[in-house]
């Protein structure tokens, strides 16, 4: 499990084919810290370390992650937003965020003030019903609140920090972007569908 709360950005050191599939790997100074087999959010998707060295770690990377995520968008030198997975004993600063991208968003505009950016992002339809005013959005792996609603898009706004700490800073129109919902209004929605249409007794 993971937070949103991004602790580096790595950058991609080396990329290639595998199978049907692909492998990355990544330089970042989290690399002492991750050990082989451990999960690592990179762009907000749960990967498993396959090699770790001092400055750097590997991934594969499955024809269905490829498919279902915008990694195939980032190239070699493009950044990553990297956090280890939680320890138990850790402060849950962002919001629950389990790696599981639901789909993939397309930045509409940037823009904002002095004081923070303003991200437009389109999502497939299919997960707007899982996003609320004032609630949780997971973007490449970042916890966020969502400060505008539309249609079809959300909106959410950037403070300097997390332009300096994240790479949503270097997004612009058409960028592509990872998306993961809040859980918890999926297990609702779950929980009160057999029950959906039904009056009260």
């Amino acid at each position: 499990m993971f937070t949103g709360l991004i602790q580096d950005t790595g950058e991609i050191s080396g990329m290639g084919v595998l199978g049907a599939g692909g492998f990355m790997s990544i330089s970042t100074s989290l690399a002492s810290q991750i050990s082989e087999g451990d999960s690592v959010a990179v762009n907000g998707v749960c990967l498993t370390a396959t090699k770790a060295g001092p400055f750097s770690f590997d991934v594969e990377l499955m024809e269905q992650t490829l498919a279902l995520t915008a990694l195939r968008e980032v190239g070699v030198r493009g950044r990553l937003n990297l956090e280890l997975a939680m320890k138990m004993d850790d402060r849950f600063g962002g919001h629950i965020v389990q790696g599981h991208v639901d789909g993939v968003g397309v930045v509409l505009s940037v823009g904002g003030d002095d004081l923070a950016s303003r991200l437009r992002v389109e999502i497939p339809t299919e997960l707007m019903r899982y996003v609320v005013a004032q609630g949780s959005i997971t973007l490449n792996g970042v916890s966020l609140t969502v400060a505008g609603l539309g249609d079809s898009w959300v909106e959410v706004s950037l403070i300097p920090e997390t332009l300096e700490r994240t790479n949503l800073g270097e997004t612009g129109p058409g960028s592509k972007l990872n998306v993961e919902c809040d859980i918890v209004a999926k297990y609702v929605e779950r929980l009160v569908a057999p029950f959906a249409g039904k009056e009260q007794a």
